[in-house]
C-alpha cells in the first residue's frame, strides 16, 4: 500500500481518553464528515481509520428485516423472476 497523504499530528487528552483530531482535507478523501461512524482497525503497528458503510434502520424497522426480506426473496425468487422478465 503507497502512502498518498501522510500527516503528523499529537495524541492529546480529550476528557478521560486520548485523541487524535484529523485535517478536513485528509478526512475528506475518505468521504467522512462529522457526525459519521468510522471502523478502527489495528493490523500491528498500524491504525487504519475507514468510514463505516452499515446501514441504519429507520425508527420502527425490526433487526431481523433484512434476515426476513431475504427469506423472502428466496421463496418466492422464480415468481420475481418471472414477473421481472414479462
Amino acid at each position: 500500500m503507497s502512502v498518498v497523504y501522510e500527516v503528523e499530528r499529537k495524541v492529546t487528552k480529550i476528557g478521560n481518553s486520548l485523541g487524535v483530531t484529523f485535517p478536513s482535507e485528509l478526512l475528506k478523501k475518505i468521504e467522512v464528515a462529522q457526525g459519521d461512524t468510522v471502523i478502527i482497525d489495528i493490523r500491528g503497528d498500524e491504525i487504519i481509520l475507514r468510514k463505516s458503510r452499515k446501514v441504519e434502520l429507520p425508527s420502527g424497522i425490526s433487526p431481523d428485516f433484512f434476515d426476513i426480506l431475504q427469506e423472502t426473496m428466496n421463496e418466492y425468487d422464480e415468481t420475481i423472476k418471472g414477473l421481472r422478465d414479462r
